[in-house]
């Protein structure tokens, strides 16, 4: 797919609609974009190359787009192998071709191409250092943990565009057309949700830009309504709640959990909760279930004991939350024991290494299936969730 996103920028990027995948754990039903750029000036750029899986597409793009004119630069902005797959074979079809990129990108490159001669081949550039390539001046401003360590950014002083990386990518190939924010932010959780420091870090350098377009190395490329965006990466960055309501997350083994986690999203829903959001742990997708913790402020965890600890499905739920840097939340439990409840005890305890929250009481102890009798502590758990 070749578009001209200005009169001298054009989109040579590729979408994978056959990868199950991202990453080997993110579920993409829409599959996912690879996005390169080509700068046409008297110098011209590459801004990235894309994952191997897509070489052939990508390299018909990149020729019928230079039009018989050979590249000078090759932008590096991130060294991932969905975007850095074909920096190799660029080097090689292009002998004077020189790679651009940060200074701990460039010592990347040999760990991922062994045998390629480097010497004499990169420019490393440093915080707000700039290259031009005649009308167009380009200039590199790190992003470190946006997410990995040798992360950059380029601004574009001539048609105004920042060329973002991984901020503000989101998952689903180009040709599906559907709502940026559901899986932008499934995306920005799951991926960059641990450093929102680094984030933050990064929009403060952006909003003393004068930007036209975001375009990021997945997803669409963002030219409308851009306080929209940015102000949710903002949000998402800070751990601030994004939207009012309650998320229960329940791991069930023979139903009697699970009837729990339904009962108490009724009383909610009966008491005024602005929106009640439930997901099956066990069956249901982990990375959205991620997403869904940082999006609204209060969560109910309801698992089931399981060998004197917790149902593994609820465990691996709030590992995920604490490599994701979960914090800032209002934190309800709900757990299930036949003979010696272990869940709550364990929830508790991972759950208390995170960052900011507040337990809310009650916790309710269910032995084997949800009784009438247990019903007042359910209405008690959901007042204080409300109040």
């Amino acid at each position: 797919m070749i578009k001209n996103l200005t009169s001298t920028i054009k989109y040579i990027g590729v979408d994978d609609t056959t990868l199950d995948l991202f990453e080997s754990q993110y579920i993409i039903p829409n599959g996912i974009s690879y996005n390169s750029y080509l700068i046409l000036d008297e110098k011209v750029a590459i801004m990235d190359t894309v994952d191997r899986r897509m070489s052939d597409d990508w390299w018909s793009n990149l020729e019928t787009a230079l039009d018989g004119r050979l590249p000078d630069y090759l932008i590096v902005h991130h060294m991932e192998p969905d975007h850095a797959g074909n920096i190799a074979k660029a080097m090689a079809k292009y002998p004077e071709l020189k790679i651009v990129a940060s200074v701990k990108a460039i010592a990347m490159l040999p760990q991922f191409f062994e045998g390629v001669d480097f010497k004499n081949r990169t420019i490393a550039v440093n915080e707000y250092e700039k290259l031009s390539l005649g009308a167009h001046s380009l200039q590199f401003l790190m992003a470190p943990m946006v997410h990995w360590p040798e992360v950059m950014v380029t601004y574009d002083y001539y048609d105004k565009v920042v060329f973002s990386a991984d901020a503000f990518g989101k998952f689903g190939a180009l040709r599906h057309d559907e709502d940026w924010a559901c899986e932008a932010r499934r995306y920005y959780f799951n991926i960059c949700g641990k450093y929102g420091i680094s984030v933050q870090s990064l929009l403060k350098k952006l909003a003393t830009l004068d930007v036209s377009h975001i375009c990021p190395l997945h997803g669409p490329v963002l030219s409308e309504n851009l306080d929209y965006y940015i102000g949710l990466y903002d949000t998402w960055s800070k751990y601030e709640v994004e939207t009012d309501g309650v998320f229960i997350a329940y791991a069930s083994i023979h139903g009697g959990t699970k009837a729990a986690a339904l009962k108490l999203a009724e009383i909610l829903k009966d008491k005024g909760a602005a929106k009640v959001a439930i997901v099956d742990l066990s069956r249901e997708d982990m990375a959205e279930a991620v997403e869904d913790a940082f999006r609204y402020g209060r969560m109910v965890v309801a698992a089931s004991s399981y060998d004197g600890d917790v149902f593994p499905p609820m465990y691996d739920f709030l590992h995920h939350l604490r490599l994701k840097a979960y914090q800032k939340r209002r934190v309800g439990i709900i757990e299930n024991g036949s003979w010696a409840p272990s869940a709550g005890r364990v929830m508790k305890e991972m759950l208390g290494k995170m960052k900011g929250l507040e337990i809310i009481e009650p916790t309710i102890t269910l032995r084997s299936t949800m009784k009438q009798t247990d019903i007042p502590a359910m209405e008690a758990l959901a007042d204080a969730i409300l109040k």
